[in-house]
């Protein structure tokens, strides 16, 4: 009898792990595009921040109002996840995202900053159920041991986004104001409004597009859930998931932070004095380094242990925060611009170690983690009213605090506990 079985076993093993590796490869391309959209931020918040005469302070409410839809969406999309599927649960986040992208439209046409504010919002709700979705889910297809080393080169693909997205967002929404174009400042709002209007629109009709393709794509049916044996409270007993919430929080804020003020920093004449739209293309660098470290980070994790190489990346991240606020010139610049390089493993570090040992609370804890994604909106506006007061070069004190609690977690905050049950402590 045991002969019979075992080919059969076998083939069923070859079988699912052929429908991973296609289910990772599909998954790819979501992280690409979250990460797309997420960076064309780091190109709206200037350009808004001229159109409207605002303040740093004020500029930082798109990034508050973006990552402000995780706290609020995190955990009813982790619970909508346990109930519908990981699968469902991206084709639903798309669909939103694809709608907040639309929203710019009328916001651009209305030439109204709280329409922008209330479209990116709507835009994050949709990404955010996209995080709770896929994070966990590339994170199950396959052996835990080697969770890490899996989100840490899908994630990679989110880099290759950001990457491309200051080329794409100076090109087009930078185009106009560069262009010496002369007029009413009616007509300067028409100009600035269709620089706008197209990125979005495109976005929107990519993302539908992906909805339509994986409502059809045979994918592995994971992440539901039996709600009467896992609520939300359960993943709150696990001590390195807390933790790992707070480094998420902390890391999130801290790469947004920087993202969202190196135009203003690189703009600077005692640091770089580039031009806003030649500033733009130089976030690649930021977000270019981080999608080499990922690869990176990706091979070395299959021998190192994930929370070593997280706390020495934190280390680094520190020294050239330092080094950039202390220096001026070059030396500044490529400091600054170096901490992308060590930024690449943080975020699926962070949350692979953080949801190892869940078990069948996995979905409400990667709600938990995508929760305290709103770090992102936090640590920017921190860090707008400290540009405000002590200036931009001085405001990147802040995210050095954020780094040095990563290192902690790395090195020590990252073994799983279970706080009712002491067996749990350690892998």
């Amino acid at each position: 009898m045991s002969i019979i079985n075992e080919p059969q076993h076998n083939a069923q093993s070859t079988q699912l792990a052929s429908g991973n590796r296609f289910a990772l490869v599909s998954l790819t391309s979501l992280f690409f595009m979250w990460g797309f959209i997420t960076c064309l931020n780091d190109i709206l918040i200037p350009y808004l921040k001229g159109t409207f005469d605002l303040s740093y302070t004020q500029a930082m409410l798109i990034q508050f109002c973006f990552f402000g839809a995780y706290f609020i969406v995190s955990l009813p999309a982790g619970a909508l996840v346990g109930k519908i599927g990981y699968k469902k649960g991206i084709v639903a986040g798309l669909t939103i995202s694809s709608i907040g992208c639309l929203l710019f439209y009328p916001a651009a046409q209305l030439h109204i900053y709280a329409l922008f504010l209330f479209a990116l919002f709507v835009l994050a709700s949709g990404i955010t159920l996209l995080q709770v979705s896929a994070n966990p889910y590339v994170s199950v297809l396959g052996p835990s041991k080697t969770a890490s080393s899996r989100l840490t080169m899908t994630q990679a693909f989110n880099s290759l986004g950001t990457t491309v997205a200051p080329f794409f967002g100076a090109w087009l929404i930078f185009s106009g104001m560069d262009s010496g174009v002369e007029g009413t400042s009616a007509q300067a709002e028409v100009i600035g409004a269709s620089a706008v209007q197209m990125p979005y629109f495109l976005i929107a009709f990519t993302l539908l597009v992906l909805a339509v393709i994986f409502s059809f794509l045979k994918l592995p049916d994971l992440g539901k859930s039996d709600d009467s044996q896992t609520t939300p409270k359960k993943s709150w007993q696990y001590r390195h998931l807390k933790l790992g919430a707070i480094g998420i929080f902390l890391y999130v804020g801290a790469e947004v932070a920087i993202g969202s003020f190196l135009i203003n920093f690189l703009n600077d004449p005692n640091i770089a004095g580039l031009s806003e739209s030649e500033a733009a293309k130089f976030i690649a660098y930021y977000w270019g380094g981080a999608m080499v470290g990922r690869f990176i980070g990706a091979l070395v994790m299959q021998k190192v242990s994930a929370g070593k190489v997280l706390g020495f990346n934190a280390c680094i991240a520190m020294l050239l925060i330092v080094i950039a606020v202390m220096f001026d010139g070059a030396l500044a610049m490529w400091s600054i611009l170096g901490v992308g390089l060590f930024n690449s493993i943080m975020f699926p570090t962070i949350f692979s170690l953080a949801i190892n040992n869940l078990g069948d609370a996995t979905s409400h804890g990667s709600g938990v983690l995508c929760l305290a994604i709103v770090g992102g909106a936090i640590v920017p506006l921190i860090q707008g009213v400290l540009a405000d007061s002590i200036g931009v070069q001085l405001s990147f004190i802040l995210p050095i605090v954020c780094y040095l609690y990563i290192g902690y977690y790395g090195l020590k905050g990252c073994k799983p506990v279970l706080n009712s049950s002491p067996s749990l402590k350690s892998n």
